[in-house]
């Protein structure tokens, strides 16, 4: 497992000019299979591939496709990507090189906070965040007293937090805050807690800050032992951008695609992967129920966001982890499909896996 500092892993392209072939087997966990065999519309997926690598979709890194549990399609390309802070720069992708995941991260966190209540270092999520803080007892006024766990897993704490809205300030703010745990509880009480959403990485860095706190483990340790090592998973960064240097809950983490997907299919199969409950059944099924209203037209679980999608007929329901600029793990139980999509596209909300998985990935999966 390699942390910040290392570089990205070597290794030869993985891709395949045609859809007819199975994705290569790197003896990685995964099964490979040809995607016609699994229910696929081979000539959509040959259409995805040409697109990306002409480049009519902008900025495109990898896809990768699963469908029960065999790995059908991936493909990568070159191009602009950004690890943490430092510039971005051109990057020649394949199966080995590691991709920001940026907040899809605070899924992994969800992840981990279903073992913790499994394992008992957290009793329920009605627990009261500020008795996990009794460093920051100076903090607490009757609405910040009521934040529960629940609270901060569905972004409904109820702290004035502008992340997604103007002046779009608080992540930055709370990255260079001397402690970013006090920044994140000193922020004002603008609603009561659950009465209304508003995306906030701080509460998720404070969920971090729970597990390490119950645990006696940094998150990248206990992600390692419960997670990344059941899952085959060998190659991972985690950046370390706030003022403690911990790892940060809410994003930073880069794995290899194929290894995100891994995750994906995690979900998928209820917290199974070969044969072992790596998380509780019943955390998965809790994490993708609607908890809450998201922005726009997005519901929102436990850190996981809930989509749907109109496609030969009938609607599709997905459920998602999401990170910035373009990257995006998605899970359709009802066609047991795993897609997952990553990209550099900053400062841009057209991103590219509307297309991929709308106007391809499911059509293809759904031949009429």
């Amino acid at each position: 497992m390699l942390l910040a500092g290392h570089g990205s892993a070597k290794g030869p392209p993985m891709t395949s000019e045609s859809v007819s072939d199975s994705p290569a087997d790197i003896h990685d966990g995964w099964r490979v299979g040809n995607p016609a065999r699994h229910g696929f519309d081979p000539a959509l997926l040959q259409d995805m591939r040409r697109r990306v690598a002409d480049g009519r979709l902008d900025n495109v890194h990898a896809i990768i496709v699963a469908r029960d549990g065999v790995l059908v399609y991936e493909q990568y390309a070159a191009g602009q990507d950004q690890n943490g802070l430092e510039p971005a720069k051109h990057t020649v992708f394949n199966a080995a090189t590691r991709h920001n995941g940026n907040s899809m991260t605070k899924s992994v966190t969800s992840l981990l906070v279903g073992v913790a209540l499994q394992r008992g270092w957290i009793k329920t999520l009605d627990a009261l965040v500020l008795d996990y803080f009794p460093e920051y007892a100076d903090l607490r006024t009757p609405e910040k007293s009521a934040i529960t766990l629940y609270h901060l897993l569905t972004m409904s704490d109820g702290l004035d937090w502008s992340e997604f809205k103007p002046p779009f300030d608080s992540l930055g703010k709370m990255r260079g805050a001397k402690d970013a745990y006090r920044y994140v509880l000193e922020r004002p009480a603008a609603a009561p807690p659950g009465h209304t959403y508003n995306y906030n990485s701080g509460a998720t860095e404070l969920i971090g800050a729970v597990l390490r706190k119950t645990s006696g483990k940094s998150l990248d340790v206990l992600a390692r032992d419960e997670l990344f090592e059941p899952l085959g998973i060998e190659d991972v960064e985690w950046n370390r951008q706030l003022p403690d240097g911990q790892p940060q809950a809410s994003g930073a983490l880069r794995a290899r695609p194929r290894d995100w997907a891994k995750l994906g299919q995690l979900v998928i199969n209820r917290g199974v992967w070969n044969d072992r409950q790596i998380v509780p059944s019943a955390w998965i099924a809790d994490s993708i129920k609607p908890r809450n209203n998201g922005p726009g037209l997005f519901l929102y679980g436990y850190h996981w966001w809930l989509g749907r999608s109109f496609c030969r007929g009938r609607v599709v329901e997905w459920a998602g982890a999401m990170g910035w600029g373009g990257q995006r793990l998605m899970i359709v139980p009802d066609l047991g499909l795993v897609a997952l999509v990553h990209a550099w596209l900053p400062n841009r909300m057209n991103l590219p896996e509307t297309i991929l998985l709308n106007e391809f990935i499911l059509p293809a999966a759904m031949p009429s």
